[in-house]
């Protein structure tokens, strides 16, 4: 399997966006989860249920923080992060990890949603994904350079 495509950034910005991601201290936010006791009838098996998870994390860096929510299911990630520097830096981050995302949307600013400053999403998707506010990729680089200072 062949590494991703680099980011669309300078070498020397790309190092620098490496250096800050070793500074990035994380918090766990998953809430901790009991399992219920699953018994399939004597002699049946129980389905497999289809493989989703969720992570929810907090990045802290230069005193800033930025809710990192994770959703996996067969064929799609989606990293939704807060839309400030240090959000566009997570995202870079993954999508260095992980190749060019399939959609990069940004999500308006709701008072009782998870993101009540607004969000950005990169999803990757074995499938194509129409975006409804797509975000140039440009524009999330330079975001990220804030998260520098």
């Amino acid at each position: 399997m062949s590494p991703p495509p680099a980011l669309p950034v300078d070498p020397g910005l790309r190092e620098r966006f490496r250096a800050a991601a070793a500074q990035i201290s994380w918090i766990d936010k998953n809430p901790k989860r009991s399992r219920p006791a699953v018994r399939a009838p004597k002699g049946r098996a129980i389905p497999p249920a289809p493989r989703t998870s969720e992570s929810l994390r907090v990045a802290h860096l230069n005193d800033e923080d930025a809710r990192v929510e994770v959703r996996t299911a067969p064929g799609t990630i989606s990293v939704h992060v807060d839309s400030g520097p240090l959000g566009a830096l997570v995202l870079l981050l993954e999508m260095e990890r992980l190749g060019p995302p399939t959609a990069l949307t940004t999500h308006e600013a709701r008072a009782d949603g998870p993101f009540p400053s607004g969000s950005i999403e990169a999803l990757w998707s074995s499938s194509p994904v129409p975006s409804e506010d797509p975000l140039p990729m440009d524009d999330l680089i330079r975001l990220a350079r804030y998260a520098l200072a």
